[in-house]
Protein backbone atom coordinates (compact mmCIF):
# COMPACT_ATOMS: atom_id res chain seq x y z
CA UNK A 1 0.00 0.00 0.00
CA UNK A 2 0.81 4.12 -0.93
CA UNK A 3 1.91 6.08 2.69
CA UNK A 4 3.33 9.22 3.03
CA UNK A 5 6.62 8.69 5.31
CA UNK A 6 7.59 11.64 7.30
CA UNK A 7 11.57 12.67 7.28
CA UNK A 8 11.39 15.83 8.37
CA UNK A 9 8.67 18.99 7.42
CA UNK A 10 10.66 19.48 4.51
CA UNK A 11 10.97 15.65 3.34
CA UNK A 12 7.53 13.88 3.15
CA UNK A 13 7.92 10.73 0.78
CA UNK A 14 5.38 8.39 -0.85
CA UNK A 15 6.42 4.99 -0.28
CA UNK A 16 4.85 1.19 -0.22
CA UNK A 17 4.81 -1.01 2.24
CA UNK A 18 2.68 -3.90 2.76
CA UNK A 19 -0.76 -3.60 3.94
CA UNK A 20 -1.02 -4.81 7.96
CA UNK A 21 -2.19 -7.94 8.52
CA UNK A 22 -4.27 -7.96 11.86
CA UNK A 23 -4.69 -10.37 14.49
CA UNK A 24 -7.89 -11.51 16.84
CA UNK A 25 -9.94 -8.98 17.93
CA UNK A 26 -7.97 -6.46 15.60
CA UNK A 27 -9.75 -4.74 12.43
CA UNK A 28 -7.94 -2.98 9.27
CA UNK A 29 -9.40 0.14 8.42
CA UNK A 30 -9.32 1.96 4.95
CA UNK A 31 -8.64 5.39 5.69
CA UNK A 32 -10.80 7.90 3.60
CA UNK A 33 -9.41 11.26 5.22
CA UNK A 34 -6.90 12.13 7.31
CA UNK A 35 -5.75 16.06 9.28
CA UNK A 36 -2.31 16.85 8.91
CA UNK A 37 -2.40 18.23 12.57
CA UNK A 38 -0.24 21.24 13.98
CA UNK A 39 1.66 18.70 16.24
CA UNK A 40 2.58 16.68 13.28
CA UNK A 41 4.82 20.15 12.05
CA UNK A 42 6.65 20.52 15.27
CA UNK A 43 9.58 19.42 14.16
CA UNK A 44 11.55 18.85 17.08
CA UNK A 45 8.99 16.54 18.50
CA UNK A 46 8.72 14.40 15.40
CA UNK A 47 12.24 14.15 13.72
CA UNK A 48 13.50 11.62 16.71
CA UNK A 49 10.97 9.16 15.72
CA UNK A 50 11.43 9.67 11.64
CA UNK A 51 11.49 8.05 9.24
CA UNK A 52 7.50 6.79 9.91
CA UNK A 53 4.12 7.40 8.93
CA UNK A 54 2.27 10.36 10.56
CA UNK A 55 -1.43 10.95 10.73
CA UNK A 56 -4.19 10.32 13.62
CA UNK A 57 -6.80 12.59 12.63
CA UNK A 58 -8.57 9.95 10.63
CA UNK A 59 -11.93 8.91 9.22
CA UNK A 60 -12.89 5.56 7.01
CA UNK A 61 -14.48 2.64 6.77
CA UNK A 62 -13.72 -0.69 7.99
CA UNK A 63 -11.79 -3.32 5.60
CA UNK A 64 -12.21 -6.41 7.55
CA UNK A 65 -12.74 -7.51 10.93
CA UNK A 66 -10.78 -9.72 13.15
CA UNK A 67 -11.92 -13.09 14.80
CA UNK A 68 -13.87 -12.17 18.13
CA UNK A 69 -14.93 -8.27 16.70
CA UNK A 70 -19.05 -8.51 17.55
CA UNK A 71 -19.38 -4.40 17.25
CA UNK A 72 -18.35 -3.43 13.78
CA UNK A 73 -18.40 -5.01 10.60
CA UNK A 74 -16.87 -4.73 7.15
CA UNK A 75 -18.20 -1.19 5.79
CA UNK A 76 -19.03 0.58 8.62
CA UNK A 77 -17.82 4.42 8.58
CA UNK A 78 -15.97 4.96 11.45
CA UNK A 79 -13.26 7.29 13.57
CA UNK A 80 -10.40 5.57 15.20
CA UNK A 81 -8.65 7.20 18.16
CA UNK A 82 -4.74 6.20 17.97
CA UNK A 83 -4.44 6.93 21.88
CA UNK A 84 -6.63 5.11 24.57
CA UNK A 85 -6.55 4.60 28.13
CA UNK A 86 -6.10 1.20 30.12
CA UNK A 87 -9.30 2.60 32.34
CA UNK A 88 -8.44 -0.10 35.58
CA UNK A 89 -4.71 2.02 36.80
CA UNK A 90 -4.26 4.50 39.11
CA UNK A 91 -4.53 7.97 37.21
CA UNK A 92 -7.61 6.39 35.28
CA UNK A 93 -10.08 5.48 38.43
CA UNK A 94 -9.19 8.98 38.97
CA UNK A 95 -9.82 10.79 35.77
CA UNK A 96 -6.48 11.60 34.76
CA UNK A 97 -6.82 9.43 31.56
CA UNK A 98 -3.78 11.74 30.12
CA UNK A 99 -1.80 10.39 32.16
CA UNK A 100 -1.89 6.55 31.86
CA UNK A 101 0.62 4.87 30.65
CA UNK A 102 -1.13 2.32 28.05
CA UNK A 103 -2.59 5.69 26.71
CA UNK A 104 0.90 7.24 26.13
CA UNK A 105 1.60 3.54 24.40
CA UNK A 106 -1.07 2.82 22.27
CA UNK A 107 -1.46 3.54 18.23
CA UNK A 108 -2.14 2.20 15.40
CA UNK A 109 -0.39 0.98 12.85
CA UNK A 110 0.96 2.79 10.58
CA UNK A 111 -0.01 6.67 10.99
CA UNK A 112 -3.38 7.56 9.21
CA UNK A 113 -0.98 9.15 6.19
CA UNK A 114 -1.76 5.49 4.52
CA UNK A 115 -3.95 3.60 2.43
CA UNK A 116 -5.03 1.30 5.63
CA UNK A 117 -4.37 1.00 9.31
CA UNK A 118 -4.33 -2.01 11.27
CA UNK A 119 -5.99 -0.87 14.48
CA UNK A 120 -4.85 -3.20 17.80
CA UNK A 121 -7.38 -4.60 20.07
CA UNK A 122 -7.54 -2.62 23.09
CA UNK A 123 -8.00 0.46 20.23
CA UNK A 124 -10.83 -1.19 18.83
CA UNK A 125 -12.61 -2.18 22.40
CA UNK A 126 -12.20 1.66 23.59
CA UNK A 127 -11.40 4.01 20.67
CA UNK A 128 -13.23 2.74 17.39
CA UNK A 129 -16.76 5.18 16.80
CA UNK A 130 -19.37 4.66 14.49
CA UNK A 131 -19.51 7.85 12.06
CA UNK A 132 -23.07 9.08 11.61
CA UNK A 133 -24.17 9.61 7.72
CA UNK A 134 -24.47 13.28 8.66
CA UNK A 135 -20.74 13.16 9.23
CA UNK A 136 -18.22 13.54 6.09
CA UNK A 137 -15.34 11.61 6.45
CA UNK A 138 -13.48 15.06 6.03
CA UNK A 139 -15.46 16.48 8.55
CA UNK A 140 -14.74 13.28 10.67
CA UNK A 141 -11.16 14.12 10.74
CA UNK A 142 -12.56 16.70 13.22
CA UNK A 143 -13.34 14.29 16.15
CA UNK A 144 -9.81 14.01 17.38
CA UNK A 145 -8.81 17.73 17.62
CA UNK A 146 -12.41 18.44 18.66
CA UNK A 147 -12.55 16.08 21.16
CA UNK A 148 -9.06 17.40 23.16
CA UNK A 149 -10.70 20.91 22.83
CA UNK A 150 -13.70 19.88 24.55
CA UNK A 151 -11.47 17.94 27.10
CA UNK A 152 -9.61 20.94 27.44
CA UNK A 153 -12.72 23.68 28.29
CA UNK A 154 -13.64 20.48 30.55
CA UNK A 155 -10.91 20.75 32.75
CA UNK A 156 -10.82 24.28 32.55
CA UNK A 157 -14.38 24.51 34.48
CA UNK A 158 -15.55 26.82 31.47
CA UNK A 159 -19.04 27.93 32.25
CA UNK A 160 -21.78 29.72 30.39
CA UNK A 161 -20.98 33.69 29.76
CA UNK A 162 -17.82 33.47 31.30
CA UNK A 163 -15.18 35.72 29.37
CA UNK A 164 -12.36 34.00 27.43
CA UNK A 165 -9.19 35.50 25.91
CA UNK A 166 -7.88 32.79 23.05
CA UNK A 167 -4.11 33.15 22.47
CA UNK A 168 -2.95 32.16 19.10
CA UNK A 169 -5.69 31.15 16.36
CA UNK A 170 -4.10 28.54 14.78
CA UNK A 171 -6.36 25.44 13.87
CA UNK A 172 -6.44 24.21 17.50
CA UNK A 173 -7.40 28.08 18.50
CA UNK A 174 -9.79 28.14 16.10
CA UNK A 175 -11.72 25.21 16.61
CA UNK A 176 -11.26 26.28 20.41
CA UNK A 177 -13.44 29.62 18.96
CA UNK A 178 -15.99 27.47 17.30
CA UNK A 179 -16.60 25.46 20.55
CA UNK A 180 -16.62 28.12 23.09
CA UNK A 181 -19.09 29.19 20.72
CA UNK A 182 -21.15 26.01 20.80
CA UNK A 183 -21.12 26.01 24.49
CA UNK A 184 -22.15 29.51 25.37
CA UNK A 185 -18.95 31.32 26.17
CA UNK A 186 -19.58 35.23 26.91
CA UNK A 187 -16.95 37.34 25.48
CA UNK A 188 -14.75 35.69 23.14
CA UNK A 189 -11.14 37.32 21.95
CA UNK A 190 -9.01 35.86 19.70
CA UNK A 191 -4.90 36.90 19.17
CA UNK A 192 -2.50 35.72 16.70
CA UNK A 193 0.34 37.40 14.47
CA UNK A 194 -1.37 36.26 11.30
CA UNK A 195 -4.19 38.54 10.12
CA UNK A 196 -5.63 35.67 7.76
CA UNK A 197 -6.12 33.71 11.16
CA UNK A 198 -7.51 36.89 13.30
CA UNK A 199 -10.27 36.67 10.15
CA UNK A 200 -11.21 33.31 10.32
CA UNK A 201 -11.32 33.41 13.95
CA UNK A 202 -13.87 36.36 13.69
CA UNK A 203 -15.78 34.53 10.90
CA UNK A 204 -15.37 31.46 13.24
CA UNK A 205 -17.31 33.43 16.35
CA UNK A 206 -14.78 35.34 18.07
CA UNK A 207 -16.34 38.62 19.52
CA UNK A 208 -13.12 40.73 19.17
CA UNK A 209 -9.73 40.48 17.45
CA UNK A 210 -6.04 41.67 18.22
CA UNK A 211 -2.84 40.86 16.66
CA UNK A 212 -0.69 40.09 19.33
CA UNK A 213 1.47 43.03 19.09
CA UNK A 214 -1.69 45.22 19.97
CA UNK A 215 -2.51 42.76 23.33
CA UNK A 216 -2.09 44.85 26.97
CA UNK A 217 -3.75 44.77 29.75
CA UNK A 218 -5.36 47.67 29.51
CA UNK A 219 -6.84 47.08 26.14
CA UNK A 220 -8.46 44.05 27.38
CA UNK A 221 -9.94 45.57 30.01
CA UNK A 222 -11.23 48.09 27.94
CA UNK A 223 -13.34 45.43 25.74
CA UNK A 224 -14.15 43.44 28.59
CA UNK A 225 -16.31 46.10 30.77
CA UNK A 226 -13.09 47.23 32.68
CA UNK A 227 -12.00 43.73 33.86
CA UNK A 228 -9.62 41.00 32.33
CA UNK A 229 -11.20 38.04 30.77
CA UNK A 230 -11.87 34.99 33.37
CA UNK A 231 -10.58 32.05 31.21
CA UNK A 232 -7.22 32.54 28.73
CA UNK A 233 -6.51 29.52 26.70
CA UNK A 234 -2.97 29.31 25.16
CA UNK A 235 -3.39 27.62 22.15
CA UNK A 236 0.56 28.49 20.94
CA UNK A 237 3.49 27.21 22.11
CA UNK A 238 5.41 30.68 22.06
CA UNK A 239 7.34 31.89 25.05
CA UNK A 240 6.73 35.07 24.87
CA UNK A 241 3.24 34.51 24.45
CA UNK A 242 3.12 32.78 27.10
CA UNK A 243 4.85 35.00 29.37
CA UNK A 244 2.39 37.76 28.64
CA UNK A 245 -0.58 35.89 28.92
CA UNK A 246 0.10 35.13 32.48
CA UNK A 247 -0.26 38.54 33.32
CA UNK A 248 -3.82 38.77 31.42
CA UNK A 249 -6.30 36.64 33.62
CA UNK A 250 -9.10 38.32 35.90
CA UNK A 251 -8.32 37.63 39.73
CA UNK A 252 -10.33 34.37 40.25
CA UNK A 253 -9.26 33.28 36.97
CA UNK A 254 -8.69 30.16 35.36
CA UNK A 255 -5.34 29.74 32.77
CA UNK A 256 -5.50 26.37 30.56
CA UNK A 257 -2.48 25.70 28.96
CA UNK A 258 -3.57 23.96 25.45
CA UNK A 259 -0.42 24.16 23.44
CA UNK A 260 3.25 22.81 24.76
CA UNK A 261 6.45 24.56 24.65
CA UNK A 262 9.76 22.59 23.20
CA UNK A 263 11.25 20.96 26.14
CA UNK A 264 13.55 22.37 27.91
CA UNK A 265 12.35 25.54 27.80
CA UNK A 266 11.39 27.40 30.95
CA UNK A 267 8.37 29.88 31.41
CA UNK A 268 9.06 32.72 34.49
CA UNK A 269 5.99 32.64 36.64
CA UNK A 270 4.79 35.95 38.73
CA UNK A 271 3.99 33.50 42.05
CA UNK A 272 2.85 36.33 43.94
CA UNK A 273 0.43 37.66 41.45
CA UNK A 274 -0.90 34.13 40.77
CA UNK A 275 -0.84 33.54 44.87
CA UNK A 276 -2.57 37.15 45.42
CA UNK A 277 -5.20 36.96 43.01
CA UNK A 278 -6.35 33.32 42.84
CA UNK A 279 -5.42 32.34 40.00
CA UNK A 280 -5.82 28.33 38.71
CA UNK A 281 -3.60 27.06 36.05
CA UNK A 282 -4.01 23.95 34.45
CA UNK A 283 -2.30 22.11 31.69
CA UNK A 284 -4.43 19.72 29.30
CA UNK A 285 -3.98 16.83 26.67
CA UNK A 286 -5.47 14.42 24.64
CA UNK A 287 -9.40 13.83 24.71
CA UNK A 288 -10.79 11.23 26.40
CA UNK A 289 -13.55 8.31 24.80
CA UNK A 290 -16.08 10.42 26.39
CA UNK A 291 -14.83 13.63 24.58
CA UNK A 292 -14.61 11.90 21.67
CA UNK A 293 -18.89 10.67 21.78
CA UNK A 294 -19.64 14.63 22.79
CA UNK A 295 -17.34 15.64 19.66
CA UNK A 296 -19.34 13.42 17.40
CA UNK A 297 -22.83 14.73 18.76
CA UNK A 298 -21.83 18.38 18.53
CA UNK A 299 -20.59 17.38 15.10
CA UNK A 300 -23.95 15.25 13.90
CA UNK A 301 -26.58 17.63 15.28
CA UNK A 302 -24.79 20.54 13.39
CA UNK A 303 -23.48 22.48 16.61
CA UNK A 304 -20.41 23.08 15.59
CA UNK A 305 -19.70 23.63 11.34
CA UNK A 306 -16.28 22.42 10.63
CA UNK A 307 -16.58 22.43 6.56
CA UNK A 308 -15.30 25.98 6.21
CA UNK A 309 -12.35 25.23 8.34
CA UNK A 310 -10.78 22.94 5.21
CA UNK A 311 -8.91 25.39 2.92
CA UNK A 312 -7.26 22.44 1.24
CA UNK A 313 -7.95 18.69 0.65
CA UNK A 314 -4.84 16.70 -1.22
CA UNK A 315 -4.23 13.56 -2.54
CA UNK A 316 -1.67 11.17 -0.50
CA UNK A 317 1.00 11.69 -3.74
CA UNK A 318 0.36 15.68 -2.16
CA UNK A 319 1.11 14.61 1.12
CA UNK A 320 4.56 16.77 1.43
CA UNK A 321 2.91 19.80 -0.24
CA UNK A 322 0.32 19.65 2.77
CA UNK A 323 2.95 19.56 5.32
CA UNK A 324 4.73 22.45 3.49
CA UNK A 325 1.24 24.31 3.90
CA UNK A 326 0.67 23.88 7.76
CA UNK A 327 4.49 24.27 8.51
CA UNK A 328 4.06 27.73 6.97
CA UNK A 329 1.36 28.86 8.84
CA UNK A 330 0.26 31.10 6.40
CA UNK A 331 -3.02 31.19 4.25
CA UNK A 332 -4.44 27.46 5.44
CA UNK A 333 -6.58 26.25 8.11
CA UNK A 334 -6.89 22.19 7.88
CA UNK A 335 -5.01 20.58 5.18
CA UNK A 336 -6.92 17.56 4.68
CA UNK A 337 -4.86 14.19 2.84
CA UNK A 338 -7.25 11.31 1.07
CA UNK A 339 -5.12 8.60 0.95
CA UNK A 340 -7.32 6.82 -1.50
CA UNK A 341 -7.03 9.61 -4.28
Amino acid sequence: MRVAMYYNNHDVRLEEIPVPVIGQGEMLVRIMSSGICGSDVMEWYRIKSAPRVLGHEIAGEVAEVGEGVRRFRTGDRVVVSHHVPCNTCFYCLNGNYSVCDTLRSTNFDPGGFSEYVRVPQINVDRGVFHLPDSISYDDGTFVEPLACVLGGIRRAGMRPGRSVLVVGSGVSGLIMIKALRALCAGRIIATDVNAFRLDKAKEFGADVTLLAEDVSLNVLKDINGGRPPELVIICTGVPVAITQSLRFVDRGGTMLFFAPAEPGVDIPVPLWDVWRDGITMKTTYAGTPSDIAAAIELLSGNRINVEDMITHRLGLSDAGDGFELVASAGDSIKVIIRPQE
